[in-house]
């Protein structure tokens, strides 16, 4: 195992065991929504959203009970993200790494409810104050992650994968899709890190632009696995871009044309941290693993 797979390792089981905390389990009616939370969120996933926040975060010596809570508020809408997207009116995906996706293993309703749930509680944890105790900062924090999350950012970008014709689209559209529908949480994942962490408006932006190359390269790969790797390796069906006939960065550029835009995009998400210096080291090997990652 490298350097980085066991400190990006290391970070998951921070993130994993206070989203464990943040989910406590109940008795009753709200136990079932709580539980399916809990299968949505916890015991899953590279959990490279709340890395991306820590490692930003540790370059400005920020407490990790900070930037902790600001990985968590992340990985919390991107997994309710998830189990939306598994629903039948969406994706209709029965399976998300490697077992039931959440309305399989409850039902379509409490899945809706959990995805809620996890929504609202990402912005209930930025706004205590053991997020900052600056409250101008959790509500830039909380600023950005609502437009991030929004009709301007996720939801946008699902919005046009699931109405566009995008057998129509040209690579400037794919690429603004992507860069809504994936690369905006990519981003604020960054972003984010860099504000619990006092950075200055400077630093904002060249974690921004190392962010938005790194999601794009992200969702280049995924294109490439779901042409090139089976549901076994992935936990979820694969094949589906090519089934759908869906405009993807492998039927506009071709195989060898995707991955070599992806070590471009890579190698410019590492010289947009050069001016950190040795503190950038897990972000930039944060963009080695987007481009080597199997699954």
């Amino acid at each position: 195992m490298t350097a980085f797979s066991e400190t990006i390792k290391e970070t998951a089981t921070l993130v994993e065991t206070a989203l464990d905390e943040f989910l406590p389990q109940r008795d009753g009616p709200l136990g079932r929504v709580v539980d399916a939370m809990r299968w949505g969120a916890l015991d899953g996933g590279k959990r490279l959203r709340p890395f991306l926040a820590i490692a930003a975060a540790d370059m400005f010596d920020t407490p990790r009970e900070r930037s902790i809570r600001v990985g968590c508020a992340v990985e919390m809408i991107h997994c309710y993200s998830l189990i939306h997207d598994d629903l039948p009116a969406m994706d209709d995906s029965d399976l998300r790494r490697g077992r039931p996706s959440v309305h399989k293993k409850f039902d379509d309703a409490t899945a809706i409810l959990a995805g809620d749930a996890l929504l609202t509680q990402a912005f209930e944890i930025l706004a205590e104050a053991d997020t900052h105790p600056d409250g101008n900062i959790r509500c830039a924090i909380a600023l950005e992650l609502a437009r991030a999350s929004g009709k301007i950012g996720m939801v946008g970008g699902q919005m046009i994968d699931i109405y566009a014709e995008q057998k129509d689209f040209d690579l400037e559209g794919v690429t603004e899709l992507q860069r809504l529908k994936t690369g905006a949480l990519i981003r604020f994942s960054a972003v984010g890190g860099g504000i619990v962490g006092g950075a200055s408006e400077g630093e904002v932006a060249a974690l921004s632009a190392y962010a938005e190359d790194l999601g794009l390269a992200f969702q280049i790969v995924d294109d490439i696995l779901d042409a090139t790797a089976d549901a076994e390796t992935l936990g979820k069906p694969a094949g589906q871009d090519a089934e759908m006939d869906k405009a993807t960065f492998i039927k506009l550029m071709g195989m060898d044309g995707a991955k070599a835009k992806a070590a471009e995009l890579v190698d410019r998400c590492k010289a947009h941290l050069d001016r950190f210096g040795a503190p950038a080291e897990p972000l930039k090997g944060a963009a080695d693993f987007v481009f080597e990652r199997k699954s």
